[in-house]
């Protein structure tokens, strides 16, 4: 009777042991698919480094974005990949500085126009191109801006689907005025003004695009989408198109916010972005989705009440100030995201390389890819990889961060079409202490100059740059 029990005992030991070792091979078969984060960038369009409340705006209502940093982590020293649409657009798809794809330019043009022959090229990867390797699905909603005609579109670069406008939204403007009159009229409130076109996928449905119903119905698409993928792995890229001007709502906004229709633009947006954190925790998808919420570049402040605020930082849009090109980043992930402050040095280009690694995709060897990998901040709030950072206008270097340390020796003061300026004395500043970038310690730092001329002199020697600037040329 006892060696029959021991008998019993011994089977059931191996077939709890055998079901174990099923149960591990099954969750390692499926962990891979499981650790493969989905992943959404939302992307707002000159949305200031002062224009959430997390990062010190007291009158805009941003509740969302708000609790997505106190859930996850809140970036202050994070950087786009240039203060002007084209080139940040291109580097955050890229990994790259802009001036290696050829998007960016030497003139004051800046950004590629609806006149504009060139864009992307093909030989360029971009981050849905990675995660197609990895059968993510992928779509674009919202602006594109990396070329106006169908090889440029985003569906030959790596994207499933695309719901969105082609270039900014101020553009094609078929009114009497020239643009800056516009912008002193009540003509720049007509959306009927800018013969902007509606894409979906390669097709254009709607021209000019009713701008007062655009945000709403970014969001719609992409809730839509992430419905429909709840059981694939997918990236979402939802590229705003404010609250770049010309500002507008929809109904349930317009007129709501205490800072005019500045305010109204950034609290839809805010709304919407609680409505896809909502839709992914209802959907059961909180452990495996990352989302990032930042922004292109700075304030258009020279737009004035409609233009935003960069904070307590310098300069805004198409300035090489810290308001020109550091932005507000927040990155939520319950699965992967470990809360805290971030102020260590990240930038845009940084989620090529750190999402093709989740995505268990090789970083492509074969060009210089500018993003470092951001897993064990992102898990473990480690120490950024990233310590330098390469402030250009156009093809100019203008400026380089190293550490702690900032240090100009060219100056282009906004996108308002004045030439850069060469310092007869650079300006050296800690941005630790100094964000705003008033105090010039340059005489007092002479060693620090000595590293950063290294950091420049190893740049140059690596920097293969883009045979021509694709902006620049008809």
């Amino acid at each position: 009777y006892i060696k029959f029990i021991i008998i019993k005992l011994n089977k059931f030991k191996l077939l709890a042991i055998s079901f174990l070792a099923l149960t591990l091979i099954n969750c390692s078969q499926n962990g891979s698919k499981a650790e493969k984060p989905n992943i959404i960038i939302i992307l707002a369009d000159d949305l200031g480094y002062g224009d959430i409340g997390v990062f010190g705006n007291k009158n805009i209502r941003t509740p969302n974005i708000d609790k997505m940093s106190f859930e996850g982590q809140k970036w202050t020293n994070f950087y786009a990949g240039a203060s002007v649409c084209t080139p940040s657009r291109a580097a955050l798809l890229t990994g790259r500085l802009p001036l290696r794809s050829g998007l960016t330019s030497n003139t004051t043009r800046g950004v590629l126009f609806p006149n504009s022959l060139n864009g992307i090229p093909q030989s360029e990867i971009t981050i849905a191109e990675q995660l197609k390797k990895s059968n993510y699905k992928t779509k674009l909603v919202g602006k594109w801006h990396l070329g106006n005609k169908e090889e440029y579109f985003p569906m030959n670069h790596g994207f499933d689907s695309w719901f969105g406008l082609p270039y900014s939204n101020d553009m094609d403007n078929v009114s009497n005025l020239n643009y800056w009159d516009m912008w002193k009229s009540d003509e720049r409130k007509n959306y009927n003004n800018f013969n902007v076109p509606l894409i979906l996928d390669n097709k254009i449905i709607e021209r000019p695009v009713n701008q007062k119903t655009l945000t709403k119905r970014y969001l719609d698409e992409s809730l839509k989408f992430i419905e429909d993928n709840r059981d694939n792995n997918f990236f979402l890229y939802l590229a705003h198109s404010m609250p770049h001007v010309p500002l507008f709502s929809s109904e349930m906004f317009e007129g709501k916010s205490i800072l005019g229709p500045y305010g109204d633009v950034i609290e839809e947006i805010d709304y919407g972005v609680g409505k896809i954190i909502n839709k992914i925790k209802q959907l059961g998808l909180s452990d495996k989705t990352i989302v990032v919420f930042t922004s292109e570049n700075g304030p258009w402040l020279e737009m004035g009440d409609e233009g935003g605020t960069a904070g307590f930082l310098r300069g805004g849009k198409g300035s090489t100030w810290e308001g020109g090109i550091r932005v507000p980043t927040v990155i939520w992930g319950p699965g992967y995201i470990k809360p805290g402050i971030v102020d260590d040095i990240g930038t845009s280009m940084d989620l090529f390389t750190t999402f093709s690694h989740m995505a268990d995709v090789a970083i492509p060897n074969d060009r210089i890819i500018d993003g470092n990998n951001l897993i064990s901040v992102f898990k473990s709030l480690s120490k950024s990889p990233t310590e330098n950072f390469f402030y250009y206008w156009g093809a100019e270097l203008m400026a380089v961060r190293y550490k702690s340390y900032k240090l100009h020796f060219k100056l282009h003061e906004a996108y308002d079409g004045k030439p850069m300026e060469t310092l007869q004395t650079p300006l050296l500043y800690n941005l630790d202490n100094d964000p705003s970038e008033k105090n010039n310690i340059y005489e007092d730092y002479l060693d620090v100059l000595d590293q950063i001329d290294e950091i420049i002199k190893k740049h140059k020697s690596d920097l293969i740059i883009a045979k021509d600037l694709l902006i620049d040329l008809k």
